[in-house]
């Protein structure tokens, strides 16, 4: 465990230096295939609608014709005769992009509260920890459900809900990591300098807990993938936009008479959700010292 200097003061690393995390995670087979598979899935997302240009709401076909079919798309057609895979190459933007601000909400949040709570401890630290608790102890899928009916469906407000909800995890685990570095000596050292509180949260403390907080965002990243899904899936999605969630839930009731309807966007949503995982648990091997050795 190498050395770390802030503010002059030596202080024992936390996690391993940088290069040396992105070497460990490289060596990694299962985090590589991640992040191949997030690689694969972003393309698709966002060259695919380029080079398979066809529009996901037009009725090309009889409906539920089977992939394989002469004349008809690899992908099948759905209960109204559109084309499947047009549906999945396009409905992956709106899926990933509801998913990304979502992410970026509940690091907002959650970082935010948890380095005041972790930073000031005392009151502070139990007034927000019970706040928290408040948006921790409901059920997340129906908070979500309850804040999305309450306004005119759109992307955004999707996003905004299911921020919402994934906060409080992420917050209590900033709140742990700012409640274990608070007492070391570089912090010391900037307060006795004078270095105002902001700053040794944000620009001394924060850095120093990122390896976790980075693990946690990345996995919390396919926890919106779900959550985006089960709205969309409900109905309670931008009906103006077509997501990988809305396409298993337009098809549901034809499940039966057409598997491929909802395999293929459930396939989507399954890669995309493994990726992160493999790519969260890898970044969890390589910042870990303790896992080196696994």
């Amino acid at each position: 465990m190498t050395g770390l200097f802030v503010n002059d003061v030596e202080v024992e690393a936390v996690a391993p230096p940088g290069r040396e995390a992105l070497r460990l995670f490289f060596r990694n087979r299962a985090a590589v295939f991640g992040l191949i598979l997030l690689i694969f899935m972003i393309l698709m997302t966002y060259l695919g609608p380029s080079l398979y240009d066809q529009d996901p709401s037009r009725i090309i076909a009889i409906p539920l014709e089977g992939p394989g079919t002469e004349d008809i798309p690899a992908f099948g057609t759905d209960y109204l005769g559109r084309d499947v895979l047009a549906g999945v190459v396009n409905g992956g933007d709106t899926t990933l992009r509801v998913s990304l601000v979502a992410t970026l909400i509940m690091v907002l949040i959650g970082v935010s509260i948890g380095a005041i709570a972790g930073f000031y401890g005392g009151r502070v630290d139990t007034l927000l920890m019970r706040f928290t608790e408040v948006f921790q102890v409901m059920p997340g899928l129906l908070f979500a459900l309850v804040i999305v009916t309450l306004f005119e469906p759109a992307w955004w407000k999707v996003a905004i809900a299911i921020g919402v909800v994934l906060w409080p995890s992420l917050a209590r685990l900033t709140r742990a990591e700012f409640l274990r570095l608070r007492n070391l000596e570089f912090v010391k050292a900037a307060q006795a300098i004078g270095t105002s509180d902001f700053r040794i949260m944000f620009r001394v403390l924060l850095p120093n807990a990122m390896p976790p907080l980075i693990v946690a965002t990345t996995l919390g990243m396919g926890a919106a993938i779900l959550f985006e899904a089960a709205l969309a899936f409900l109905g309670l999605g931008d009906p103006n936009d077509v997501s990988w969630g809305y396409l298993i839930g337009q098809n549901r009731g034809s499940v039966l008479g057409g598997w491929w309807t909802v395999t293929f966007p459930g396939l989507a949503i399954f890669t995309t959700v493994l990726s992160f995982s493999l790519i969260g648990d890898g970044l969890q091997d390589a910042f870990n010292p303790k896992l080196r050795g696994r």
